[in-house]
């Protein structure tokens, strides 16, 4: 089993990003996929996430209105638009995916918003 984000990096507030994670190694319509984040001294923060058949989504509050996701079951991806990013956005993204066993975690990627 594999979780591999990608599209992290450093930009100014303003800004945009979009972040990638790639599954392999489950059946990924079963599970609901979805972004944590945690900036350093915070404690990890539910940022969104998608459900594993359907599509329906969740995001935080801090983020609604400038954060989109959504995937694409052929590619077996989901991404994490980001717009309109703020110095607080900065933290190590991680994408999981939830089944009904167990959850999966990615390896995380540093998103940098300067002011």
């Amino acid at each position: 089993v594999q979780l591999v984000e990608s599209g992290g990096g450093s930009v100014p507030a303003g800004g945009s990003l979009r972040l990638s994670c790639a599954a392999s190694g489950f059946t990924f319509d079963d599970y609901a996929i979805g972004w944590f984040r945690q900036a350093p001294g915070k404690e990890r923060e539910g940022v969104s996430c998608i459900s594993s058949r359907g599509g329906s989504t969740n995001s935080a509050e801090s983020v609604k209105g400038r954060f989109t996701i959504s995937k694409d079951t052929a590619k077996n991806t989901v991404y994490l638009q980001m717009n309109s990013l703020k110095p607080e956005d900065t933290a190590v993204y991680y994408c999981y995916a939830r089944g009904p066993l167990r959850t999966y975690w990615g390896q995380g990627t540093q998103v940098t918003v300067s002011s």
